[in-house]
Order: structure tokens, then sequence, then C-alpha cells
């Protein structure tokens, strides 16, 4: 090999390096994060679970946003939008979940209504025993 053919093969290669690294950073953005597997239960009797009390209020807990709608039922999601990981919000008005860093919306049951996000918010069951709320799925 003489040395024309080996700074060919070096430039080769090196350009194949470029390219791979521009085309990875051209794809589309969707850092989904996994939405984590729970099962626990909130107290709403304690004060650090009082803003369940209130139609329209919400908590995050193990990576999941709690919210009471404005009917007084109980729903939950994943906290990370699906976008970029940012965590979502509770909007009373409409009973739904909106990332406030890209301005992704969600659905009640976490269904993207308006991108940048393209993949649903994990929804997790809610179940009222007394004043125990349990969040699983």
């Amino acid at each position: 090999m003489d040395r024309k053919e080996f700074l060919g093969l070096v430039g080769t290669s090196i350009g194949a390096i470029v390219l791979g690294s521009c085309l990875q950073s051209c794809k589309k953005q969707n850092n989904s994060p996994t939405a984590p597997t729970v099962d626990f239960t909130l107290d709403l009797n304690s004060s650090t679970n009082s803003a369940l009390l209130s139609n329209g209020g919400y908590l995050y807990s193990n990576g999941v946003i709690v919210a009471k709608t404005t009917t007084g039922t109980f729903i939950a999601v994943s906290q990370a939008c699906t976008h970029q990981g940012s965590a979502v919000i509770f909007q009373p008005v409409g009973n739904s979940f909106q990332c406030n860093s890209h301005g992704a919306k969600f659905a009640s049951n976490g269904t993207v209504t308006n991108g940048p996000a393209n993949s649903n918010l994990k929804q997790y069951t809610c179940t009222l025993t007394g004043t125990s709320l349990r969040v699983n799925g």
C-alpha cells in the first residue's frame, strides 16, 4: 500500500465516522423515558397528599403524576413527558396534562393530543378505598 492509498483509506474512514455522527444528531428527537411499573398507596389524610383533596389538585409520587379531576375522579399517568422527559403538569380545565418545556399536551388517559411528543404517557389505575388511594400498573 502506498501513501496515496493509505491517505485515501484514512479519509474515507474519517468521512464515514463524521457522516454517521451527523446522521445520528439529525434523527428526530424522542427521548422517551421508560415509564415505571408502580404499585403504591397514598394516604389522603396525610398533609403530604393534601393537594388531592381538592378537585383539580395534583401531586408527583414515584415517577407518576396523580390528579383529581374537576368531577372528583382520580387519574394517574407517568410524570415524564415522552418528548424529552420534562415533568408534565395537570390542567384542570379539560382534565388534561401538559409539558411546559415544549408544549406537548396529553388527554386524561395519557394519549398525545398535541406534539412534539409522539408517544403516549403510561396510564395507571387508581383505586380509592376509604382514604387510601392505590396507584398501580
